[in-house]
């Protein structure tokens, strides 16, 4: 099986990601010039750095939004080359890309919100600004100017918002062009390129590999920690630690489980679908009534996230393996 197999099949798996929230911080990196002081002066008394110009509140819905689109990003998908984008599950593709449409909705709604009250919030941030500049130095008005100017103008605000999502298809490079090189040139630049495209070529694919390893051993790693979280939060409280909310956290997880197994690992698969019928199907109000079922939920609990962790340290060859070759099969058929 050639790495280019698996990189094909990955392909058609699910799509790249990435998604970029900014809005203004409001935020202005204060020196001792601003405060009209020369640096010598400086003490303790009086903090420089980066200060707010607005109060947290006049922001607090971006940062939200913001929060929530990268939370979305994190728990539906699987780092790829460093970072570089997320891989997004086909089976999470609808789901995912509907929710940030709803947070690119928000986002705007919370812009044009924001653009209604920017001249009055910036008229009472300097009223602020002058009041606390009279208690730090002896001439306001050099430090209220330099806050003033911190603030963009209303009609150039627009360009510090963006609510950007964008899709990729992975690809490895063939050739890279040589469109409008010098005939002089154009030998010892096509080279470089090849020779370029050749490494990119090759980094992809051993990175391909290790991406696909990589998801099986996190997913078995994240099971196994949902496991021993539900048996740390069981060891007390005030039903005797069974709760439904405890039962619908593994649920959840089973449900998310299926959505992000691209790579195929059945036999983990297998093990949560029966952790759902054997130990989800009674209601925490059954379990608090029955302490010889609680003992079996505890160790189902305990032999999952056991199992789960040891499937996570070995080698995930024969999976990643079998990924591939869905590439051949479907090339052959």
């Amino acid at each position: 099986m050639s790495d280019n197999n698996l990189l094909d099949v990955l392909t058609r798996e699910g799509v790249l990601i990435t998604v970029s929230v900014r809005y203004w911080r409001a935020a202005k990196r204060l020196k001792a010039e601003d405060l009209g002081l020369d640096p010598k002066d400086i003490t303790d008394l009086i903090s420089l750095g980066h200060k707010k110009l607005l109060p947290r509140e006049a922001l607090e819905k971006f940062a939200l939004i913001e929060g929530r689109a990268h939370s979305l990003i994190d728990s539906s998908t699987f780092p790829f080359l460093n970072g570089v984008a997320h891989f997004l599950p086909n089976k999470k593709l609808a789901e995912v890309t509907g929710k940030l449409s709803a947070l690119e909705t928000e986002f705007h709604e919370a812009h044009r919100d924001f653009i209604s009250r920017y001249s009055l919030l910036r008229t009472q941030a300097c009223r602020d600004w002058w009041d606390a500049a009279r208690k730090l130095v002896k001439d306001p008005s050099v430090l209220v100017a330099t806050i003033e100017d911190s603030f963009p103008a209303p009609d150039k605000m627009a360009r510090y918002f963006t609510f950007d999502v964008n899709l990729f298809q992975i690809s490895v490079p063939e050739r890279l062009g040589t469109d409008l090189i010098t005939l002089a040139d154009q030998q010892s630049i096509v080279n470089a390129r090849q020779e370029a495209a050749r490494s990119a070529a090759d980094k992809i694919s051993q990175d391909t590999d290790k991406f696909v390893a990589d998801c099986v051993a996190t997913m078995r790693q994240e099971t196994a920690q949902i496991c021993n979280e539900m048996l740390e939060s069981m060891k007390g409280g005030k039903t005797d630690g069974v709760h439904q909310k405890t039962l619908n956290r593994l649920m959840t997880f089973i449900d998310q489980f299926k959505s992000l197994n691209f790579a195929g690992d059945h036999e983990l698969e297998n093990m949560l679908e029966n952790a759902r019928k054997e130990l989800l199907s009674k209601t925490a109000e059954d379990y608090r009534d029955n302490s010889r079922a609680q003992g079996q939920l505890r160790q189902g609990l305990k032999q999952l996230a056991d199992t789960a962790r040891d499937m996570a340290q070995a080698n995930p060859r024969e999976i990643v393996e079998r990924f591939g070759q869905m590439g051949i099969r479907r090339m052959a058929a």
